[in-house]
């Protein structure tokens, strides 16, 4: 290679380099304004939180180090609040995952009143809280509609959101709200399944639960944790429904982590809220932790 072709490499080299350089920064510039709001509205008030968890109060600021997460531990409240929310988690979660995922089945095939069926489930992603909620207390008040087409058939009025069939009502509106959104979800998944898989099934004359088991899920694993995670999000903010079901204290089955988080950011009571809060969010990265897990798990061998 003689020397010229040496130096014209050279420069290619260089204006290659002053090329990338110059799109790392205006990368940069337009990631800036993104980066300081994350930094600004997330990061900087999560450190603020992790120094309130440590200290006896805003004021004073003495370190106490654990002693307000052994406390919050302690609190019988707090307790009975993580109870109440893994229960109902336990129960809306899973729920709104496997029925979404059959409203999507259903609606695949093409079955009649399809458009009015889907219209039932999306309706509520279009009405405001506030009005879903008054549709629930016209429902399941003392003197609802629920009551009155029970006494058609000789059963006692039940007062159901003072009672222990009140996590009943919450997980019904919890699920009403958000299998809608599950459900287009399922079904964009659906229709992106490659169709030559589908087609080799039924040439090997796979019946349709087998091509649902051994395809379709396995396909559908990364929209199963999307899913997922996003009905775990929604089951932690169903305090809002409740609380304007309820107000601050509910009946004991349904006081949620977010109530007893309301009601000590009404004391002031900073340090256990802070402590309160950092607990919530350590216990919510295990879990979506496993939830990534998982997916990797079982998705690995049908990503590209």
């Amino acid at each position: 290679m003689s020397r010229q072709q040496v130096d014209q490499k050279r420069k290619r080299h260089h204006k290659l380099d002053k090329r990338m350089r110059k799109l790392k920064r205006s990368s940069g510039l337009f990631i800036a304004p993104s980066f300081l709001g994350v930094l600004a509205f997330f990061f900087l008030p999560f450190l603020v939180v992790i120094f309130y968890s440590l200290v006896d109060n805003p004021i004073s600021m003495n370190f106490v180090f654990l002693d307000n997460f052994v406390s919050v531990i302690k609190n019988a409240a707090f307790r009975t609040a993580v109870h109440n929310t893994v229960v109902f988690s336990a129960i809306a979660v899973p729920l709104a995952v496997v029925l979404s995922l059959l409203l999507a089945v259903v609606l695949e095939a093409k079955l009649p009143f399809r458009s009015q069926f889907r219209t039932f489930f999306l309706s509520p992603m279009m009405v405001p809280v506030a009005s879903i909620v008054l549709i629930w207390q016209v429902l399941f008040h003392y003197n609802g509609a629920v009551n009155d087409l029970l006494g058609v058939f000789g059963v006692e009025k039940i007062d159901w959101l003072k009672s222990g069939y009140s996590i009943i009502v919450i997980v019904i509106l919890f699920l009403w709200k958000n299998l809608g959104y599950n459900m287009i979800l399922f079904m964009a998944a659906l229709a992106s399944i490659p169709r030559d898989l589908l087609e080799v099934a039924r040439l090997e004359n796979a019946t349709s639960l087998q091509t649902f088991f051994y395809i379709k899920i396995r396909y559908l694993s990364s929209t199963f944790l999307f899913v997922t995670i996003m009905s775990l999000i929604s089951s932690f903010k169903i305090f809002r429904e409740i609380y304007l079901l309820t107000t601050d204290y509910p009946y004991d089955s349904i006081y949620m982590l977010q109530h007893f988080m309301n009601n000590k950011f009404k004391s002031l009571d900073y340090q256990t809220l802070s402590a309160a809060a950092i607990l919530m969010s350590l216990v919510m990265v295990v879990i979506i932790g496993l939830l990534f897990a998982v997916e990797n798990h079982f998705g690995k061998d049908v990503e590209g």
